[in-house]
């Protein structure tokens, strides 16, 4: 065990972040996200919701100071309505680390899909959330 790491970040997870560079994306799908379709670079998080995995990540690293959206989240489907208290639980936990970040930008679907592909990897969790995929991007960490 290491001290500082949240229980939710699995050695794997903390492999594949530690690997990341500024400016690579990661995207936290739900449980209904077609991962292995859209990305070679699969982490497993099955029963962990993805505010949870946001609470453990976010303290590891840093957000993208320097794009206008590091936080992107899927549209909804014409006709869809996703529930608003997703994007506010990913908010909170955002704003707690990160209190300026932009508000998440919205992708259409298939655009979302796309972007998954280009995304470092991609965390499965457990959440069931609808619409609750979200992709952060990675910034330049500070020395200290």
């Amino acid at each position: 065990m290491l001290r500082g790491i949240s229980p939710v970040v699995s050695p794997e997870m903390l492999s594949v972040l530690y690997r990341m560079g500024h400016g690579d994306e990661i995207v936290l799908a739900d449980a209904h996200f077609p991962g292995e379709t859209y990305n070679h670079r699969i982490v497993r998080a099955d029963g962990i919701t993805i505010p949870d995995l946001l609470a453990g990540i976010l303290p590891l690293f840093v957000l993208d100071e320097y794009v206008d959206a590091p936080v992107i989240m899927m549209l909804a489907v014409e006709g869809d309505t996703p529930d608003p208290a997703v994007e506010k639980s990913y908010v909170n936990v955002i704003n707690n680390q990160y209190p300026h970040t932009p508000a998440p930008l919205r992708m259409e679907r298939f655009a979302f899909y796309h972007r998954a592909q280009e995304a470092f990897a991609v965390i499965m969790s457990g959440d069931t959330a609808k619409y609750g995929n979200v992709i952060i991007k990675k910034g330049v960490t500070p020395v200290v």
